[in-house]
C-alpha cells in the first residue's frame, strides 16, 4: 500500500536512550562482550518498531558510564543507520554522571515540543559509586525527565536491584534480570521494544516477564553471572 502523502511528516520524534555500564566489573566473564553483542542484535528490532508505528519516528542515543560518563552515540540516529562501535570496560560505576548527562538532552531545545515521551533503558551489573539519588532527583525535576518511560536490565547477582528499581520509579514495573549472555540478549530486546512501544502508545504497558522460568539462572549454563 502506498504511503499517504505527508504521513511521514506527521510522525512524532521518539528519542530512545541506552545508558550502559562500562565499569571494570563488566570485563569479567564476558559481560562487556555480551552487552556489545546484545546491542547489535536489538537495533533491528528497534528499527522494526519504528517502521511499524505510523505515529513515531525512533532515534537512538547512547550514554556509556564508568569513571564519569560520555556520549557513545551523541547525535539522534535511526536504528538502521547506527553502526555500533564496541564499548570497553574499566573504571567505576558513575551512574549519577550518566543520568546528569541524559538530562542535558531532555530540555527544550534540543527536545522538540511535539516529541513523544522519551524512552530510556539502563543496563548495569553493579552499585553506583557516585550520588545516584541526587542525580535522579534532578532528572525527575525536568518535565521530559519525569515523563520518560524508563526500564532497567540487571546483569548478574551483584547488580544493585534497588537502585535499578528506583531508576524505573514505577511500582508496577521491576528490572529485568540476566544471568548469562543469552538472557542478556533476551532482556535487552524486551526492554528496548517495551519502552519504545510504551512511549508511543497510550495503552498501559505490560509488566516485564521477570518470572518466566526460561529466564532464571541455569546451573547447566557455561556462563552464569
Amino acid at each position: 500500500m502506498t504511503e499517504r502523502p505527508g504521513a511521514r511528516l506527521a510522525r512524532r520524534p521518539l528519542h530512545f536512550f541506552l545508558l550502559l555500564d562500562c565499569s571494570g566489573s563488566m570485563a569479567s566473564r564476558g559481560k562487556m562482550t555480551a552487552l556489545n553483542t546484545a546491542v547489535r542484535e536489538v537495533l533491528p528490532h528497534l528499527a522494526e518498531t519504528s517502521y511499524g508505528n505510523p505515529h513515531a519516528e525512533v532515534s537512538v542515543r547512547v550514554v556509556a558510564f564508568s569513571t564519569g560518563a560520555h556520549w557513545h552515540v551523541e547525535a539522534p540516529t535511526h536504528p538502521d543507520e547506527l553502526v555500533w562501535r564496541d564499548l570497553e570496560a574499566g573504571g567505576y560505576t558513575d551512574l549519577g554522571a550518566a543520568i546528569d548527562l541524559l538530562g542535558t538532552a531532555l530540555t527544550v531545545p534540543p527536545m522538540e515540543d511535539r516529541a513523544l515521551p522519551p524512552a530510556v533503558v539502563l543496563v548495569s551489573d553493579g552499585m553506583p559509586t557516585d550520588d545516584f539519588e541526587v542525580a535522579m532527583a534532578r532528572l525527575l525535576a525536568l518535565p521530559w525527565g519525569a515523563r520518560a518511560v524508563r526500564m532497567a536490565v540487571a546483569i548478574g547477582q551483584d547488580a544493585d536491584y534497588e537502585t535499578l528499581a528506583a531508576f524505573i520509579a514505577d511500582p508496577a514495573l521491576e528490572p529485568v534480570t540476566a544471568s548469562n549472555p543469552e538472557q542478556l540478549m533476551m532482556a535487552l530486546r524486551w526492554a528496548t521494544v517495551h519502552v519504545a512501544r510504551a512511549a508511543s502508545s497510550l495503552a498501559p504497558a505490560a509488566p516485564p516477564p521477570v518470572h518466566v522460568t526460561a529466564w532464571s539462572a541455569d546451573s547447566g549454563e557455561e556462563t552464569v553471572w
